[in-house]
């Protein structure tokens, strides 16, 4: 199979499994959602022990992570109260003296990127509740966030290919070589389409909330894709793993998603005094 059609078919995969599991209810979004959590944290911490970075608790790590998205699903669906936190805080608590008893490496090191693990992937992927609950379950906002970064990723490609060469300003040059300015500019312009359409064919909101969602899915995505980059590149790799054929490693998917989602969540809180303001 060649590596274009292998990537089509894996991409076409990846997009109808997010979208089917948004769809198809609160069920399907939790368990996918903390498959994928699980996923992120173990090839993150995959990664730093592999470079030889950091001897994070793998286990630890997974479990407290996906934990995280639990409890906000649960707290945020009204199924539990705050108590719901308390496991999660003792998990961290855990992380820290457990390096008394199992102490590898450099144990202020492991803590460290412990911890990044858990505010890099986990703090973001229990933020996706925040967007599927308004007091009930509603697909909209995380469907519209994935929908815009799809968009912004296939409107820079497009512009970038496109226009690039005439327009040859680059975007980061020594984090991500193939990255424009002219790329960045039409991925933005085809995503504050997407977000014109969420507001015509029946988004709650007004076409001012949705267009400013999109141009901060839009920053946000790329700044997360450029971070996630720079973080290759000092490991000296390519892509962060081989899950999807053609596409890379998990991070490599969710990277744009990893920055987004707490800015999305942010932006809704600033415009609208939270959901009730929106709804």
């Amino acid at each position: 199979m060649s590596n274009v059609l292998a990537r089509t078919l894996s991409g076409v995969l990846y997009v109808v499994v997010v979208v089917g599991c948004l769809i198809g209810g609160m069920s399907t979004y939790c368990v996918l959602f903390a498959i994928i959590t699980a996923l992120l944290l173990n090839e993150f911490n995959t990664l730093l022990s592999r470079h030889n970075i950091a001897k994070v608790n793998n286990t630890v790590s997974v479990v407290s992570g996906v934990y995280l998205f639990l409890a906000m699903y649960l707290y945020n669906s009204a199924m539990m109260g705050e108590v719901v936190f308390v496991p999660y805080v003792l998990s961290l608590i855990f992380m820290l003296v457990s390096g008394l008893y199992l102490p590898q490496g450099n144990v202020v090191s492991n803590w460290a990127y412990g911890f990044a693990g858990q505010f890099y992937v986990a703090l973001p992927m229990s933020l996706m509740n925040v967007l599927a609950f308004n007091q009930i379950y509603d697909y909209t906002l995380p469907l519209a966030l994935f929908v815009f970064l799809w968009l912004n990723d296939t409107g820079a490609y497009c512009f970038g290919c496109s226009l690039g060469k005439k327009i040859p300003y680059k975007l980061f040059p020594s984090v991500s070589p193939k990255k424009s300015w002219i790329g960045s500019v039409g991925g933005s312009l085809v995503v504050l389409v997407g977000a014109a359409c969420f507001f015509w064919f029946g988004g709650s909101g007004s076409l001012l909330f949705w267009l400013g969602l999109g141009l901060v899915v839009c920053v946000f995505g790329t700044w997360g894709d450029l971070v996630e980059s720079q973080f290759k590149r000092q490991l000296g790799i390519k892509d962060s793993g081989n899950f999807m054929p053609g596409h890379g490693g998990v991070l490599d998917r969710f990277d744009s998603a990893l920055l987004a989602i707490p800015a999305a969540v942010v932006y809704i809180f600033l415009f609208s005094g939270g959901f009730v303001g929106l709804f």
